[in-house]
């Protein structure tokens, strides 16, 4: 990470103060938890999400894509048709 200063704590006094170091990991903290001793766990922001409008907009190019490769394999499938008969054995 690039945080110069490392916060760690031990899983047990993590427990009474848990608001208060999450809090601190959103601003940008490195807080390591650690268990007898050992670095266990790093407490980590996560990420804001994509926003739902460019979650939509994403999904709807995909079904589009997806809709347009369909038609375009089908077209591929059906253009020999002629060759077969009905039963289709060749013509």
């Amino acid at each position: 990470m690039d945080h110069f200063l490392v916060m760690k704590i031990s899983v047990s006094d993590a427990k009474k103060r848990l608001t208060a170091l999450v809090r601190q990991a959103e601003a940008g903290a490195d807080i390591v938890l650690t268990r007898h001793g050992h670095d266990a766990v790093r407490l980590v922001a996560v990420k804001s999400s994509p926003s739902a409008e460019f979650r939509t907009e994403l999904l709807d190019s995909l079904r589009r894509s997806a809709s347009s490769r369909a038609r375009q394999e089908q077209g591929a499938a059906r253009s020999q048709d002629f060759l077969y008969g009905d039963d289709g054995m060749p013509a």
